[in-house]
């Protein structure tokens, strides 16, 4: 121990438990941006024994992270991403990656729509994430037959070719998928299953991303202005299903910050189409992934026009107007229908079939 220490610092964990986050929810203290890169560095070196690290997970989950902490976590991780970037600047969607469980997987589609329509969309995820193990991106195109499992520089030309680029988690973040065992121990999530999402791993300008309460919109918000690796020009986040950066149908919150400045608003969904409730866009539970590839290859082909298209419409609509092609959001929407319509997000699906 006295070696790692002056390896790493004065904070090993459990002296960060004693004297800084792990008294309690009411008494615990937030870390400084310091002692929360060593803390996550010495997890990366596999420092902790799995008790320590467990406590000091669940102790970052009952006092909850401030945006500081969440900028060092991230930061630090960042240092082990390989970044591939493409030509153009995709708009980055970071869906969690422990994916769905019960409801449609719309991202594929929408991210294809977006790209028949113009504006090119990067996906990422990993391959059953703790905790939940749900459907992500990847199982989705895996159904459609699109490769998944590829080195990050043939992401970066999957975007620039057919404008949608899948980047596998794996392959472009390791040293987090390394740590896929010990989340799943924990049984709940970590503080791991938010930074994985904001890798950016295409370094793109503009981050898509999704809540459940506003508050947590203004937190992510605040972690990317702290963080020392990314720039973004533009972060758009709504209120998503199961925590998935599809929009949830109904009354939505919706945040955005473009070039420093935030704004909040809400939407009725109902005035863009999606005039049903969550619960509409249900699938079977055994299995999420293929229903959502056929929900996707039968929407693009204009096979069905149902609440599902709707609902892909919108979501596109908003990868739209997040890259900058739609100065409102009406316009993303007319333009997401016109790709589905003229065969435009078709063939975005054709070419990633081909890659």
């Amino acid at each position: 121990m006295a070696q790692a220490t002056q390896k790493f610092g004065e904070w090993p964990l459990k002296r960060l438990m004693t004297e800084v986050c792990g008294s309690g929810i009411k008494s615990a203290e937030d870390l400084t941006r310091e002692q929360a890169q060593e803390a996550i560095r010495r997890i990366f070196a596999g420092e902790p024994d799995h008790t320590t690290l467990g406590a000091f997970w669940l102790a970052n989950r009952w006092k909850h992270n401030n945006a500081e902490e969440l900028a060092a976590y991230t930061d630090v991780m960042c240092e082990h991403v390989e970044y591939a970037e493409p030509n153009v600047d995709p708009v980055d969607c970071g869906a969690n990656y422990d994916g769905k469980l019960r409801s449609a997987v719309l991202g594929v589609a929408a991210g294809l729509v977006a790209a028949g329509a113009g504006t090119p969309v990067v996906a990422h995820s990993g391959d059953r994430v703790p905790t939940q193990k749900g459907a992500a991106y990847k199982h989705v195109l895996d159904e459609l037959g699109v490769r998944t499992e590829i080195e990050p520089a043939e992401s970066a030309d999957m975007v620039d070719e057919t404008g949608f680029g899948f980047y596998y988690q794996p392959a472009f973040n390791p040293i987090v998928d390394s740590m896929n065992e010990r989340r799943d121990q924990m049984g709940v999530r970590t503080f791991f299953n938010t930074i994985e999402t904001i890798a950016n791993p295409a370094n793109a300008s503009v981050h898509l991303g999704s809540f459940y309460h506003l508050a947590f919109a203004k937190k992510m918000i605040g972690t990317f202005e702290q963080s020392e690796h990314h720039d973004l020009d533009r972060i758009i986040m709504f209120q998503g299903m199961e925590g998935y950066d599809d929009i949830r149908p109904g009354y939505t919150k919706v945040a955005e910050w473009t070039d420093g400045e935030f704004t909040d608003y809400e939407i009725e969904t109902a005035n863009y189409g999606m005039d049903f409730e969550t619960e509409d866009l249900g699938v079977d539970r055994d299995d999420v992934e293929g229903e959502s590839a056929a929900i996707t290859r039968e929407v693009l082909a204009g096979e069905r026009t149902d609440r599902f298209a709707d609902a892909i419409a919108l979501n596109a609509a908003f990868r739209i107007y997040a890259g900058g092609d739609a100065d409102e959001l009406d316009e993303g929407l007319e333009m997401a229908r016109a790709a589905i319509d003229d065969g435009s997000a078709a063939a975005v699906l054709d070419d990633l079939q081909a890659f």
